[in-house]
């Protein structure tokens, strides 16, 4: 059992501020990997997850991709920091948090891709101006900012 398992237990629903990571991955066609999630609501999003003790927001990024995709990351470059009011959420079952996610970027990736069924519907590459309408709007907000700052059509 993880940490925020373990934490839920003795807190129940309350609200929580919960660290996590995710990766904007491009490949050379420059079009953004996504990760279409069971939870929510079979949205789409970026590939990451919520920090375990010990480790920090790179290797929470290195480790969430690896299990959801089976890809192995090379450098990343951070992006930015997303936390406040605006990054509150409310789970289905009743958990309340709020989010401070590290987004990182890369073009840097190896192995065979392949979706982790119990967190993934499935994985797709996108292309960065026709990202699917049905998106975790967070993550579509990173993919804007990378796009405002770094992308050049």
């Amino acid at each position: 059992m993880g940490y925020i398992e373990d934490l839920r237990k003795l807190i129940g629903t309350r609200p929580v501020i919960l660290p996590g990571a995710v990766v904007i991955i491009l490949n050379k066609h420059n079009q953004v990997l996504l990760q279409q999630r069971r939870f929510p609501n079979g949205k789409w999003g970026l590939p990451g997850g919520l920090m375990e003790l010990a480790e920090s927001t790179e290797e929470t990024a290195r480790r969430e991709v690896k299990e959801e995709t089976n890809l192995q990351l090379g450098k990343l470059h951070l992006l930015n920091v997303y936390s406040g009011k605006d990054h509150y959420i409310k789970a289905e079952n009743g958990d309340e948090f709020y989010v401070v996610a590290t987004a990182y970027f890369t073009n840097e990736f190896h192995g065979h891709m392949k979706a982790e069924k119990s967190e993934s519907i499935s994985l797709k590459f996108f292309p960065l101006d026709d990202l699917p309408s049905s998106m975790v709007r967070s993550h579509e907000e990173m993919v804007q900012e990378y796009k405002d700052k770094y992308y050049i059509s």
